[in-house]
């Protein structure tokens, strides 16, 4: 690649080569890398343009300008010239060449000559996570006989009441983000509308103050709406049920004054329900929202909405720490897409081919442009975050080595046809650590998968927990890969059997994983070796439970494996062991099967045992019972 090319793409964090997984280097396409820098407005289409825009580069070096944000560690300094600080709290500070030691954490305003600079003080660590067990959930799947079609904030506020009760600490929580609601509604959980606002399809109509107000010939027509519990969730049928109930207690509504970001998030609403889900094909003069003004009694009807899931959510964090997962990204056509647009890429967020998606992966999320973020004092971050915190004491960083890079995939480009883009990463977590400190909260990083050893050190260095899968503990180094032994495991870290994403343990035991792959014609490799592969894992894992004494010599059921199997997590110095209830009463089945669509009926499976049938079920009893020992 051209030196002078290799040149400006550094300077604007775009990566000319990376290493895969098996740390071999791969060099990225002269063309491709082209593509990403022109989005981030660097013309790099010939040779004279590149050494154009380089000399624009060199030349800003040499001005000697403060960069637009500056983010840095309580009690650290850094050289600024003269100006005036004024602090979050309105006290201003001349500052003489360095900006003081002892400022206070928040948000600050400094103005050297011509320059407006944010500065952000972070704390240098968040304090140490408490050591706790706990769950981790798929909301939708955790229903009850009062639910209407799908797992809601009244069942999650009784499983946290119950969790708590029998010495739980912790509840992970799927996003709740808000998606399109415009049908068919979005399933998966990780490709929201919104990361800023809640998904109304949560709420108990019946624990609303409105129902409470209603007359009783309404709420009669209320209750007549309820979407069934079936086999499937059917997201369509509960959004077309409870929408109907809301629109009838409207009238019984009490309605605060929206802020200015949910009125915008209420005028999307609104706008979608009228031009379509895609605001990229609404009328011209509607696509950006610095355009539209709408005040009327449907945009309050939206934020009211989000009025009640804010109330509903406050009443679900009962004695135990409840950690709200925060998805990678948005779905461009959506909320976020149109109300951040001018922060965010025209690109998608992916992953590099590997050996298991020889392709590559296109996850259809466009990515924070890091120049705008930096230009807007990263505030449309951190409003992600304070949103997500707003409701929670704790949140999961869902694939958390995005702060550090990620793989841009150009619009209409395959995902190979991509590279990654580096952020500034003291600037993305410093951020992180100060809305989670006001917030009092644990941070989890997701760093399963290829990451760069620096992410999982960055995270512990700051107290904040990385992620532990049992599937996932081998020693990649050594030969034949040996399972790693739970007292190995790291400390700062949580620890469950598996994910979303992956088998459950009764489907692992079961070969459910690789039979359902290979019935919609998914797998990698033939059955018969899928199948000598699933088995010879399975083995391991049999062996290392003995080893660890978990599990006697002889035949063992797969109910007494699946107990054992969170022995391990008990085994180990992880601080906080997190259940999933679908390892627990037989799932076979996984909630969601990577590198499908329609095949598979991803994010649509409750679990098989009510919430009461849960709470009674034996199998649960006792594992709550090896935690609490």
């Amino acid at each position: 690649m051209d030196d002078d090319l290799v040149a400006l793409a550094e300077a604007h964090g775009v990566a000319t080569w990376y290493e895969d997984g098996n740390l071999e280097r791969v060099d990225v396409a002269p063309d491709v890398v082209a593509e990403v820098l022109a989005l981030l407005d660097v013309d790099a289409s010939t040779p004279e343009s590149v050494r154009a825009e380089l000399d624009r580069v060199r030349a800003r070096a040499t001005e000697n300008r403060l960069p637009p944000t500056i983010v840095l560690r309580q009690g650290a300094t850094r050289a600024v010239g003269a100006g005036v600080l004024t602090c979050e709290d309105g006290t201003s500070i001349d500052v003489d060449g360095e900006l003081p030691a002892d400022l206070p954490l928040g948000w600050h305003e400094l103005r050297v000559a011509d320059q407006v600079i944010t500065v952000v003080l972070a704390p240098p660590a968040l304090p140490e996570p408490p050591r706790a067990w706990g769950w981790m959930l798929q909301l939708y799947a955790v229903r009850s006989a009062q639910s209407w079609g799908m797992g809601d904030l009244a069942d999650l506020a009784e499983f946290t009441r119950w969790a708590a009760d029998n010495g739980a600490g912790m509840v992970l929580v799927n996003p709740l983000h808000a998606p399109n609601l415009v049908e068919p509604v979005e399933p998966s959980p990780y490709s929201p509308s919104s990361r800023q606002f809640v998904n109304p399809l949560y709420l108990r109509v019946e624990h609303t103050d409105a129902y409470a107000r209603a007359d009783a010939e309404t709420r009669a027509q209320v209750d007549s709406l309820r979407a069934p519990n079936g086999d499937r969730i059917d997201y369509d049928e509960v959004w077309r049920a409870k929408r109907a109930a809301l629109e009838l207690l409207w009238p019984f509504a009490e309605v605060a004054e929206p802020d200015s970001a949910l009125r915008a998030f209420a005028t999307f609403c609104v706008i979608a329900e009228k031009h379509g889900p895609d605001w990229r094909s609404w009328p011209e003069a509607l696509r950006h929202p610095k355009n539209v003004h709408h005040d009327d009694d449907r945009v309050r009807f939206y934020a009211w909405l989000q009025q009640l899931c804010a109330a509903q959510l406050s009443r679900a964090r009962q004695g135990v720490r409840v950690v709200h997962d925060l998805a990678v990204g948005v779905n461009p056509a959506g909320a976020d897409g149109w109300m951040l647009q001018d922060v965010l890429a025209k690109a998608s967020v992916g992953a590099p081919p590997d050996e298991f998606n020889q392709q590559g992966q296109n996850w259809g999320l466009p990515p924070w442009r890091p120049d705008r973020l930096a230009e807007q004092g990263y505030r449309p971050y951190r409003d992600v975050l304070r949103a997500v915190l707003r409701h929670a004491d704790g949140i999961r960083i869902d694939h958390v080595a995005g702060l550090w890079r990620l793989w841009w995939v150009p619009e209409g480009s395959g995902p190979e046809r991509g590279t990654y883009v580096r952020y500034d990463a003291e600037a993305m977590l410093g951020v992180l650590a100060l809305e989670a400190h006001r917030a009092n909260a644990v941070v989890i990083g997701e760093d399963l998968g290829t990451v760069e050893p620096e992410v999982t050190e960055a995270l512990h260095a700051q107290n904040m927990l990385g992620s532990t899968v049992v599937w996932f503990q081998r020693d990649h180094e050594a030969e034949d890969r040996p399972l790693i032994p739970p007292a190995s495991w790291p400390a700062n870290a949580v620890a469950s059997i598996s994910t979303h994403d992956l088998p459950t343990a009764p489907g692992f035991l079961r070969g459910e994983h690789v039979r359902v792959r290979a019935e919609i014609g998914v797998l990698g490799r033939s059955l018969a070796e899928e199948q000598a592969h699933a088995s010879a894992e399975r083995a391991d894992f049999l062996a290392l439970l003995r080893a660890e004494s978990l599990l006697g010599e002889g035949e063992a059921s797969d109910d007494e494996i699946v107990v054992a199997l969170h022995g391990l997590l008990a085994h180990s110095p992880c601080r906080v062991l997190l259940v999933s209830p679908y390892d627990v009463v037989g799932e076979l089945r996984q909630p969601n099967l990577p590198g499908t669509v329609s095949e598979y009926p991803n994010w649509r499976l409750p679990l098989p045992l009510t919430l009461p049938e849960l709470q009674a079920d034996p199998r649960v009893r006792e594992v709550m019972r090896r935690f609490k020992a």
